[in-house]
């Protein structure tokens, strides 16, 4: 993982690493996203930060060619951003998992959990984006 850009301010209001996503990426960004989470005191938000972050980065390991992404966590007035940039042009598609299905439930929780989450089409691939209200 490369960090992006260093934060001149204590805390730091957003996190960034540029990364190519391996098996291992979904349990280090969760760890980094809890401790952010703690520092914004905001620790109600982290198993809902964590499983939204691992979705959208396995995602990223599942249907993105070269597997590289970056991912930004920014602290809002109201809660939690969580941003992830790939050079996939092709957007995110809703499966309908049976229940014995394993896999295809993915946005389908992204959309349940967070209080708003989008795809924008960017020059190169795509940001898909969400945000979380700490309440």
């Amino acid at each position: 993982m490369k960090l992006i850009e260093e934060p001149d301010e204590f805390p730091p209001c957003r996190y960034r690493v540029a990364l190519t996503v391996g098996d291992h990426s979904p349990r280090h960004l969760r760890r980094i996203a809890r401790s952010y989470l703690r520092l914004w005191s905001m620790p109600q938000l982290t198993d809902v930060v964590e499983l939204v972050l691992t979705e959208m980065v396995t995602n990223v390991y599942r249907h993105v060619p070269d597997r590289w992404c970056t991912v930004t966590l920014l602290r809002t007035d109201e809660g939690v951003r969580i941003e992830v940039y790939d050079r996939s042009p092709a957007a995110p598609a809703h499966r309908f998992a049976d229940e014995w299905d394993e896999t295809g439930r993915g946005l389908a929780l992204i959309s349940q959990l967070t209080d708003k989450w989008e795809v924008l089409p960017e020059a190169v691939g795509k940001l898909t984006c969400c945000e979380l209200k700490a309440d």
